[in-house]
């Protein structure tokens, strides 16, 4: 039946409850909700007043992706339906998507088959308008810094040295690099850069922040770019970070939603994993663990990007202790990753399956240098052979690896319970949780313990330009900053076409940028670019309105 059926049409055949009945069933009130409709709403911090985070936090990663993502999501979201099943008061915190992917290659956010959020069609699209909000907010600042050059520059901004960047929810590669205030008029022309609102500062403000003062704060502190005379110039030099907090007043609240079979989800906030920390909020996995016994959150593409900024920027930031992570595999990304070509993946190929472990191997091995229990489990397609099932599960097996099988897309909340039992037994056990690296170390330090402990690079190459402002930030206090790498997430190089394993490789620096307000030093390698676009047959040309005004297409 899944298979000749859409997930929207799967989503529609099943009856929402109200919204205000799984949030009594987590215990929230009333009085809290703001309410988007009988099937979403928001709920108040004030519901974090007086309560205490005593749920265990269970992390979801995978190994590196192909092209089409394997299903972190919808393994997430079967986790969560099967440790509900189990009579555990279970919760999901999990991001919000962006329209850039939604129209473009991957597709939604929501899950997929039985394993899914509802109302997937509204979540996939504008939401409750959170990331409307942070790019108005994010703009808001762009027009002030204009407008203030313009109405006199009291602050001689450097217009060749602004750092801040406008940003837009959609990918639209025309808008990297744009020439604005062109015309008599219309202010001093300098470039402009475009990033996606998934990777810009403001998003990670959003998703870091833990009060409204606290969002205020580093609203302030978002650092501009520098005066004719070398001087570092910020947000609160304008005078605008309360306006931007206006903005963001409502988007602050996390957003409560449910599963197919009526888990309680927060989603809420939506960065990048391959361009920002990759994580959704702190307040929503705060809320979670406040009310959750067990809280499922994931962390974008592979290990080597969301999980390592999960616990470098996030748990550290935010004081978490993550009791278990379950890394996600596929045998079709394996097989990718040893070799197979992309149109092959589904064909049956035991010699690429088996050279692509060495991708699994990795990330197990990193995983377990934060000190956390780590299980893995092969995420289920039909296309997996009896063959390749066994060669991955006999591998782990003489690896030591924990390894179980997910089909949460398939069989909803009856596909991973086997998974769920085996978390469940991990959170008992002992989580030493430590980050990778120091504060105290240098900016130049972080990257390479990064990029030779996670990424195994033997070297790596800094620009001259990054050097110098790598420099200038460490003259001016901000080396003891965590590092948020920006780079591709198919390899574990930052070269997005060397799939397999290469025991010899140097990483290249491109640029750094002081995200003052996140909090962290945001590191570009290679050819990254915080400003998506389409590919040649975007998912935008599948997706349609019917008669009725339903849609229909892939999200």
């Amino acid at each position: 039946m899944v298979d000749s059926m859409t997930d929207i049409e799967i989503s529609r055949i099943y009856e929402a409850k109200e919204i205000k009945d799984i949030a009594h069933h987590l215990g929230i009130l009333d009085e809290h909700l703001i309410s988007y409709g009988r099937d979403k709403a928001k709920v108040s911090l004030n519901a974090l007043k007086g309560k205490e985070e005593a749920g265990s936090l269970i992390l979801v990663t995978a190994v590196n992706p192909t092209p089409y993502g394997e299903g972190k999501t919808t393994v997430s979201i079967g986790l969560l339906d099967s440790l509900c099943k189990l009579g555990k008061n279970a919760v999901a915190s999990l991001r919000e998507p962006s329209l850039g992917p939604v129209f473009g290659l991957k597709g939604g956010a929501t899950g997929g088959g039985y394993a899914q959020v509802v109302p997937m069609d509204e979540i996939n699209l504008h939401f409750t308008g959170d990331l409307h909000a942070i790019t108005s907010a994010n703009n808001l600042l762009a027009a002030a810094i204009d407008n203030h050059i313009m109405q006199g520059n009291e602050l001689n901004f450097d217009v060749n040295r602004i750092e801040f960047r406008r940003c837009l929810d959609m990918n639209d590669r025309a808008l990297r690099h744009v020439v604005v205030a062109n015309g008599k008029n219309n202010g001093v022309p300098r470039e402009e850069h475009f990033q996606i609102t998934a990777a810009s500062e403001v998003m990670s403000i959003l998703c870091l922040s833990t009060s409204m003062d606290d969002l205020k704060k580093r609203l302030g502190n978002i650092f501009l770019g520098y005066s004719i005379d070398g001087k570092m110039l910020f947000a609160r030099d304008l005078k605008v970070e309360g306006a931007m907090a206006v903005l963001l007043k409502t988007a602050l609240n996390p957003n409560l939603v449910q599963t197919l079979f009526g888990s309680p989800v927060f989603i809420h906030g939506g960065p990048f994993a391959n361009i920002a920390h990759g994580c959704s909020s702190v307040l929503a996995t705060k809320m979670a663990l406040t009310y959750g016994d067990y809280v499922v959150t994931e962390a974008g593409f592979g290990a080597d990007l969301g999980a390592e900024k999960f616990f470098d920027i996030k748990c550290r930031s935010a004081n978490l202790m993550p009791k278990c992570v379950v890394l996600v595999a596929t045998i079709r990304g394996l097989k990718y990753h040893g070799g197979a070509l992309k149109e092959e993946v589904e064909q049956e190929n035991l010699i690429a399956l088996e050279r692509g472990l060495e991708n699994l191997k990795i990330h197990v091995e990193n995983l377990k240098k934060y000190h956390v229990p780590v299980i893995v489990t092969l995420n289920h397609f039909s296309s997996d052979t009896p063959k390749e099932i066994e060669l991955l599960s006999h591998y782990c097996k003489e690896e030591n690896f924990e390894f179980t099988m997910c089909d949460s897309f398939t069989l909803g909340e009856d596909g991973a319970l086997d998974l769920a039992k085996k978390v469940v037994s991990l959170c008992d056990t002992s989580s030493n949780f430590v980050p990778l690296y120091d504060l105290s170390t240098g900016i130049v330090e972080k990257i390479i313990s990064v990029a030779t402990n996670i990424y195994r690079a033997t070297g790596v190459e800094i620009s001259p330009k990054a050097e110098e402002k790598i420099a200038i930030l460490e003259e001016n206090g901000y080396g003891n900053l965590p590092i948020c790498i920006a780079k591709t997430q198919y390899s574990l190089s930052d070269d997005p076409k060397k799939l397999q394993i290469d025991e010899n490789f140097t990483i290249k620096v491109r640029d750094v940028i002081l995200y003052n307000g996140a909090g962290f030093v945001t590191v570009i390698l290679g050819n990254i670019m915080t400003m998506p676009g389409f590919p040649k047959v975007p998912n935008y040309e599948q997706i349609d309105l019917d008669s009725d005004g339903l849609i229909e297409g892939i999200f």
